[in-house]
């Protein structure tokens, strides 16, 4: 359909309701309170049909694995990986569903969630499958711009990227490093990790990395760790979360070994450091 189509139709629904859906901006265009509203419904009712359509059909509800995480560790590590879990399960139906609102797990929309937190979420079961520290990453462009960058001082001279909603930030890591009151050169700060790590690959700056995002990154060559002696520990990391009641599913037992199968490995791998300094 073209963007005109699609305006009328909205335009039609919107006088057939009687209230406006979208609250239309100069260049972009939001929802309304109302027109939220109606997309949870709407939301529902779709997944409503899209499940009674899969069972009419004669699909199988226990070869379909829905997965839900956060858009940058989808983006970052799961998503790249996924394939690999197809390949050993080619019986699964896999669907990646990417939010950064935890899901409700209880009403079979969702077989299991791959969340960021300190491991306690109440009511469900949760493992920790990933630990997670941080350090600076920059593009090997932007270190040799600036000289190389052999100590943690030499970082005030650079462009930081900053994480908005990131627990450990750049005061505290240079707090850490001894650096106490240090004036911090502000740089551009975004919503997602992944965000910021990519502004870094493309040498604008030097973000504070996140272990389990750039680790790829850097060992494709897109990222360096100039200080890797100098990663602090956090107390946060990645959990497989699922209902209880559901532990002895095969698909999520098939999810959880292949899970933990994968992350033995990215582990062993040269990454920011050997082992993460909790300095």
């Amino acid at each position: 359909m073209t963007h005109g189509a699609i305006s009328r139709h909205i335009k039609n629904l919107e006088d057939h309701l009687g209230v406006a859906l979208f609250q239309r901006l100069t260049r972009r265009i939001t929802l309304t309170e109302a027109g939220a509203q109606f997309l949870v419904a709407v939301t529902n009712v779709l997944s409503d049909l899209t499940r009674e359509s899969e069972r009419l059909r004669g699909r199988d509800p226990e070869a379909r694995l829905r997965i839900s995480t956060s858009v940058s560790f989808a983006s970052k590590w799961l998503a790249p990986r996924l394939h690999r879990l197809k390949d050993l399960h080619p019986e699964l139906d896999i669907h990646l569903d990417v939010t950064d609102v935890n899901v409700n797990l209880s009403d079979g929309q969702v077989d299991a969630a791959i969340r960021y937190g300190s491991g306690r979420y109440g009511r469900v079961a949760a493992e920790r499958i990933l630990e997670e520290w941080v350090s600076p990453v920059c593009s090997p462009v932007y270190l040799e711009q600036m000289g190389g960058l052999s100590t943690a001082s030499d970082l005030t001279k650079c462009t930081l990227l900053h994480e908005d909603r990131m627990l450990v930030n750049w005061e505290q890591w240079f707090n850490a490093a001894g650096l106490k009151r240090t004036r911090i050169r502000r740089g551009p700060a975004y919503s997602h990790g992944s965000m910021a790590i990519e502004a870094a690959i493309r040498g604008e700056g030097v973000a504070l990395g996140r272990s389990a995002l750039v680790g790829d990154d850097i060992l494709a060559g897109r990222l360096v760790a100039p200080l890797p002696e100098l990663a602090l520990s956090v107390e946060r990391g990645y959990d497989l979360v699922y209902q209880t009641d559901r532990r002895a599913q095969p698909k999520l037992r098939a999810l959880r070994s292949w899970l933990l199968d994968e992350v033995a490995q990215y582990v062993k791998r040269p990454q920011m450091s050997a082992e993460a300094t909790d300095y």
